[in-house]
């Protein structure tokens, strides 16, 4: 059976850096610090390129999401924020609200990202309390309060294991109906699971096509458990190096890392060492070396946590490269690259005509 995104839009998002920008890291003079200057040279040519939403990160060293992704939409008229929600960090009740204010106020232009197995330092760092497991029990909770929340017709009576709702209601409800898209990125049990009961769309961080496919069949069995078999859709979560060249490529690619030293891929392996995604990353940098695959470049993943297996070549590698995802069943690609404001023009400039071409009807015209 082909997947179910074979025929769904191919839709792409880009990346708020705001924790800073680099074209080579550990290079002080190749590094920009965040600024709202730089993020809006990001956001305009993300958009410009054709870009539908934008990535939000959270971490100690980002700027607050939902305050940098506000300002972002005010300064923007077509793409939509992807920000998170993370389990027991803000109340579900309050958090439906921000979300459906927000939803409203930027002419239906947020997206949920659904983030439960963070760094266990970084999570004890914020004051959470809860294991691993516990918050992915906490954010389903806390998603069937959202989804209530922005659905019903009455006061929404709520008994669970973390929270008890007598009478909760907000004003205003979200403009998207029947509520904004929920994005999830993960590769344990327990985000699978939860994946496959809630999001929209389940990002994989980088692995081989043959496996992601695999991935994808495992995942829409647990989702028809729920109804969901395809409601759910899939995307790759990665970054991109594209040149002129396939030489250029490589070069520019290996200047991302050239500068950063050992001990940092050390302290990487300590941090990340919880978390099944990220082991699986370490894996194949591990098992594969620099080349996971043809144009399939781990070098990042040495050094920095979550997404870090690029696409690396010329405009044709590049569009070649992200085809072998959507043949496999993706139709969602969370992109990144360096400098973002300039690898974000050259992917609409030079890959996404490519894709364009190779997916006729399927992807939208920037306007």
């Amino acid at each position: 059976m082909m997947p179910s995104d074979t025929q769904r839009p191919l839709e792409f998002g880009w990346f708020l850096p705001t924790a800073g920008d680099s074209s080579a890291y550990g290079l002080q003079e190749a590094s920009i610090d965040p600024s709202p200057d730089h993020f809006h040279k990001v956001v305009a040519a993300a958009e410009s390129a054709g870009f539908e939403y934008l990535l939000i990160p959270v971490g100690a060293s980002c700027w607050e999401a939902y305050m940098a992704g506000a300002f972002m939409a005010a300064q923007s008229s077509r793409i939509a924020p992807l920000i998170a929600a993370r389990p027991g960090y803000v109340n579900p009740v309050l958090l439906a609200k921000m979300i459906a204010t927000f939803d409203q106020l930027s002419g239906g232009r947020i997206c949920v990202n659904l983030i439960a197995g963070q760094a266990e330092a970084e999570v004890l760092g914020e004051g959470i309390r809860y294991a691993k497991e516990d918050r992915y029990a906490l954010m389903d909770e806390e998603v069937l309060i959202l989804k209530a929340l922005w659905t019903a017709k009455e006061p929404v009576d709520f008994n669970g294991q973390f929270h008890t709702l007598k009478g909760a209601s907000i004003n205003p409800q979200p403009l998207q109906q029947p509520h904004p898209r929920f994005y999830l990125g993960g590769g344990s049990e327990e985000a699978w699971n939860l994946s496959a009961k809630h999001s929209d769309v389940h990002l994989f961080w980088g692995d081989t096509p043959e496996r992601i496919a695999a991935n994808i069949a495992d995942i829409q069995d647990r989702a028809a458990q729920y109804g969901r078999a395809d409601a759910i859709g899939f995307g790759m979560r990665l970054q991109i190096v594209c040149r002129e060249t396939e030489s250029e490529a490589m070069e520019a690619a290996d200047q991302l890392i050239r500068h950063i030293p050992e001990a940092a891929r050390d302290l990487l392996k300590q941090r990340v060492a919880n978390s099944k995604a990220n082991q699986r990353v370490q894996e194949l940098a591990a098992e594969k070396g620099l080349w996971i695959a043809p144009h399939l470049w781990t070098g990042l993943t040495r050094f920095r946590p979550g997404a870090g297996i690029a696409v690396v070549g010329d405009p044709d590698q590049c569009a070649a490269t992200l085809q072998q995802f959507v043949d496999a069943g993706c139709h969602s690609f969370c992109l990144s690259g360096y400098l973002h404001h300039e690898e974000a023009e050259r992917f609409g400039r030079w890959v996404l005509p490519r894709l364009a071409e190779r997916n006729p009807g399927r992807i939208l015209e920037a306007a």
